[in-house]
Parts: C-alpha cells; structure tokens; sequence
C-alpha cells in the first residue's frame, strides 16, 4: 500500500484493537467491504468486535470460524466473514459473498487473500501482525472507499 492511501497505528491491548475497529466502522459507507489479512491471533476478531459495536451496537461477537458468516445489526448492519477453514476460491463463491459486498451492508473479511479475486476493488484493506505481547502493528490502506481526512480522522479516534 502507498503512503498516501495507508495509515501504520500500533495497538498496546485487545481493548485498543478493538477501538480502532470502532473508529474505522464509523468512517465506513454502506456497502464498504473490510479486507483482514493477518495470522492468527493477531488481532482480527477483535478488530471486528470493534467495528460490531459501532454498527450495531453488539460487543458480543465470537469468530464466526464455524458459522462462516455471521449477521450483526438491524437498520444498518455488519456482515463478519471468516474464510480460514476454506481452501478454494470456489468454496468462497459458493457462499454467495459477492452479494454481500453489493448489499447495503458493511462487510469484514477475516482472511480475505482467500477471496482475493471476488473482493470489490474499492474497499478498505487491513493488515495485522505480532508486535510482542499484546501489541499489533495494525496497517489501514484505502482502496477508494473512504473519504478525504481519514487518516487524521482515525488517528484522533482511536486512543
């Protein structure tokens, strides 16, 4: 990602994690797609549990490593998506994914390099890695779906 369309924040706990997902869910626009990349463990969950709260108000959120797909809101909603136990692009399309990223929703993709060819060009893609402890390097880079200022915007939101 260029400098110019990506911001590197470090987060120190869960908590902080989790409100920055909290500050990038309020500067999404309906029907934006979230793409998280990252190891396990790094802080993806979490980040989506932020993003959760802003949307729909629910801090209660849990991998949806079984469901696949899980639905959180009412008037304006958040669809959280963990693709870890697929292995194909196929298995993925088959889920109907691409609908979603067309809804009037907001969609978070945990491990969404295995969605690479089905995810809409104009999204937010996000970046985690183990920094020790309880830190992560968390790299926001926008794909054209957020609007000018954000980076300052998600910057002063965060902490």
């Amino acid at each position: 990602m260029s400098s110019e369309s990506s911001v590197v924040l470090t987060t120190r706990s869960p908590e902080e994690t989790e409100r920055l997902g909290e500050a990038l869910a309020r500067l999404m626009p309906t029907g934006g797609t979230v793409a998280l990349r990252g190891e396990l463990a790094s802080g993806k969950t979490c980040f989506v549990r932020g993003m959760a709260r802003a949307v729909a108000g629910d801090p209660s959120i849990h991998s949806p490593t079984f469901t696949l797909i899980n639905e959180y809101g009412s008037a304006r909603k958040l669809f959280h998506l963990d693709l870890y136990r697929l292995g194909s692009i196929d298995e993925v399309a088959e889920l109907g994914v691409e609908e979603l990223f067309d809804s009037a929703s907001i969609c978070a993709v945990e491990w969404a390099e295995r969605a690479e060819l089905l995810l809409p060009a104009k999204r937010v893609d996000v970046h985690f890695d183990h920094a020790g402890e309880d830190r992560r390097t968390i790299e926001i880079g926008d794909r054209g779906m957020l609007a000018p200022g954000w980076r300052e915007t998600i910057r002063d939101l965060q902490v």
